[in-house]
């Protein structure tokens, strides 16, 4: 084998999922940098580096060192130590403070930092907490790299040396040595199976019974992230056999050791983790409750008020819209469902403006902060997230507001409630005063809750709850092809494609066409939408050419170019770009589907900052796990959003994901615009396929046997 040495200049590429670099070294004596590539995980701008392998050539990058094995080492010539702590590892330490340090101490800088940090005290800028600070991340970064080499000589991705050291600290690697299937049960985003390979390197059999019980956990909670809140018992049986390789026979005694350890619940042919479990009895027993009690708003009138309330507004509300306020304003709790034009915000404001005669203490709340906002802009009133009107418990984890200290209301409206799931709902409800009249208005036609369940239309199939549906379009919502076409699509109509007004169709036969079409769009051909804030492009997929991740990556380059990228988490980020929070952060109060858009990187702090609808959020390095950019995103996450023009792209590739709800829940997303790109036939499995994914669940028995029993 070849070798080459030299020091790392620049990364061009990393994939933090399994470690793989382009790099450009600067070997000595030679003028141009040398391209690596290869699987090196860890390695940092600045550190020196010797290389085992060979040369290959790109037809379009050129002459590529190709490696096999590696070593590296801290840099020795000043260059590569002033570049080695400029790359942002050291946190604190940027190019300005990296070249006074260096210019201080020269070759001992490394020693200095590593034997003797007082002496910094000397450098202009520096004080004793700074000071602090760079001695924590100078042991962080040892330790770091300790558990880094673990992982690489246990066969698992590096890149979550990080995560595991932020939960375990110095006895990360005893920690897993222990027990290696704890990483995957206290580390966001690292699976069953990274944890398993370093437990099989450390001898453990296949048919240990810790590896079974964690492997069923490991299932039932990836079958959530699915939607389901429960799993029949012989199906996870294959499921689990498929992936432990082991007999079903262990799998059922180990399954039959959870249910006796709590862990796990089994009623009928299903099995839950117990927490989801709870939560389904939770919604039931606390719905039982809710509707059960009388209601603190006096009786109205119903004729007189809908008059009055026509009146106020200056409208005709048609029967049905009649039929869901007199509904609204006598039952204690009502599910109002529809899809769009049919009146559910005209509804709403009459619904309020007859309760604000009755009291004063009303809440209005939604799943998600795009959706509270459009919420306050119809009704004029605040409007708050499900998260922050419950109010998160830092300290204890869970809501403050609960059972012993439930809302201060005697109305709840809750829109979009389709997006909510098990847990939330659960959240939500007991914190329901037991007098308090209940409201949710939704469209259960729309894709379920990217969480587990499948929570309104569970409820509405109980058949336990007043419902009104409403499928009558009014005459606005008829002039607009985007309502009528998303009408069309839910009946399963083929859409009518001619238009050039509101609702577009672009004919693209291959995902090569389409993404050009989708770039051509967004670049140049609406200038009458902002490139960001007025157009989003919604996909059914991640994967492909036509999927969410190989077309941020395209029109990141187009829309935000940047010379200087941060590559962190395999991802590559630019000051300007769309991004999107995947996930629920209390903390930080952004949630899974939220848009913003990064306004600053300081590599010296290790953090950038996005601003989300005027609020500015900061993120460590280490957590930028929890953003993806977002010029494209998925159809699924864009729920209870809008946005002026919508462009989805639609190809028979796509076939495993072509449904009826989620072509809908797509067009239905835009306000201004909508445009399809892509084939006809693949329009047309979409609108035919009414059959979704069935989620598992048992909330609708729980309700019927709550709602059968005496009142709570």
């Amino acid at each position: 084998m070849e070798e080459v040495f030299g020091y790392i200049d620049s990364i061009v590429f990393s994939e933090d999922e399994n470690g793989f670099m382009i790099a450009r070294i600067k070997e000595p004596k030679k003028r141009e940098v040398t391209t690596i590539v290869g699987v090196l995980p860890g390695v940092h701008i600045g550190e020196s580096i010797r290389c085992q392998g060979g040369w290959k050539h790109h037809s379009k990058f050129g002459a590529q060192f190709e490696v096999k094995s590696f070593e590296t080492q801290a840099p020795t010539d000043l260059i590569g130590i002033q570049r080695y702590l400029e790359s942002g590892m050291i946190k604190g330490i940027g190019p300005a403070y990296a070249e006074r340090i260096v210019n201080k101490f020269g070759e001992k800088t490394l020693d200095v930092i590593d034997e003797t940090p007082e002496k910094l005290l000397s450098v202009p800028g520096i004080g004793e907490r700074k000071i602090e600070s760079i001695i924590r991340c100078w042991k962080e970064q040892r330790e770091i790299r300790s558990v880094m080499i673990f992982l690489r000589g246990n066969g698992v991705s590096p890149s979550f040396a990080q995560k595991i050291f932020k939960a375990y600290g110095d006895e990360s690697i005893s920690k897993m040595r222990e027990n290696p299937y704890r990483i995957a049960q206290d580390i966001r985003g690292i699976g069953f199976k990274s944890a398993d390979q370093i437990a099989q390197n450390l001898g453990m059999e296949k048919d240990a019974p810790q590896r079974i019980s964690s492997g069923i956990q490991h299932v039932l909670w990836e079958l959530s992230s699915e939607g389901h809140v429960c799993y029949p018992k012989e199906e996870l049986t294959d499921v689990c056999e498929n992936m432990l390789e082991v007999s079903p026979e262990k799998i059922i005694q180990q399954v039959q050791a959870l249910k006796e350890e709590g862990i796990l619940i089994e009623e009928g042919t299903n099995i839950w983790i117990k927490p989801l479990f709870l939560a389904e009895v939770g919604i039931a027993r606390e719905l039982a409750r809710i509707s059960g009690a009388p209601c603190i708003l006096r009786q109205v009138d119903t004729e007189k008020a809908l008059i009055w309330v026509q009146e106020k507004l200056r409208i005709n509300l048609a029967e049905q819209q009649k039929e869901g306020v007199s509904k609204a304003v006598n039952d204690k709790l009502l599910i109002l469902t529809g899809g769009p034009g049919t009146g559910k915000s005209t509804i709403t404001n009459a619904i309020l403006r007859i309760s604000e005669k009755l009291t004063k203490k009303i809440l209005l709340a939604a799943p998600t902060g795009r959706a509270a906002k459009r919420m306050s802009e119809i009704t004029y009133r605040k409007a708050f997230t499900i998260h922050s009107l419950l109010e998160m418990n830092f300290a204890a984890g869970g809501f403050k507001k609960g059972k012993d200290n439930p809302l201060s209301c005697d109305l709840l409206i809750v829109d979009e409630a389709s997006m909510i799931d098990t847990h939330l709902m659960y959240s939500l409800l007991k914190a329901v005063p037991t007098t308090a009249r209940v409201i949710f208005v939704g469209d259960i036609d729309q894709l379920p809750s990217v969480g587990p369940g499948n929570v309104l239309r569970d409820i509405i199939a109980s058949e336990q709850m007043p419902v009104v549906r409403l499928t009558e379009i009014f005459r606005q919502a008829k002039g607009s092809h985007i309502i009528t076409n998303a009408h069309k699509i839910n009946k399963g109509e083929f859409p009518w494609l001619q238009g050039e007004k509101d609702f577009r169709f672009l004919e693209g036969e291959t995902p090569e066409d389409i993404q050009q079409s989708l770039v051509r769009l967004v670049a140049r051909e609406l200038p009458e939408f902002d490139k960001f804030k007025g157009i989003q492009i919604l996909c059914p997929m991640k994967r492909g050419i036509i999927g969410t991740e190989n077309l941020n990556t395209v029109l990141q380059e187009v829309l935000n170019p940047s010379s200087e990228p941060l590559m962190r988490m395999g991802k590559r980020f630019h000051k300007g770009d769309k991004v999107m929070q995947i996930r629920n952060n209390y903390q930080k109060e952004v949630f899974n589907g939220d848009v913003g858009r990064i306004t600053g990187i300081d590599l010296s702090d290790q953090a950038i900052t996005v601003d989300f609808y005027g609020k500015e959020v900061a993120y460590e390095f280490t957590e930028l796990d929890e953003l993806v950019l977002a010029y494209a995103v998925s159809i699924h996450k864009y729920q209870g959003s809008e946005c002026p023009c919508v462009i989805i792209p639609i190809h028979t590739s796509h076939f495993k994901l072509l449904h009826r709800n989620l072509l809908y829940t797509g067009v239905t997303r835009g306000k201004k615009r909508v445009i399809l790109v892509g084939s006809k036939k693949a329009i047309a499995i979409a609108v035919r396929t009414e059959e979704v994914q069935k989620r598992h669940t048992g909330l609708t028995l729980q309700i019927k046997e709550f709602l059968s029993r005496a009142p709570v």
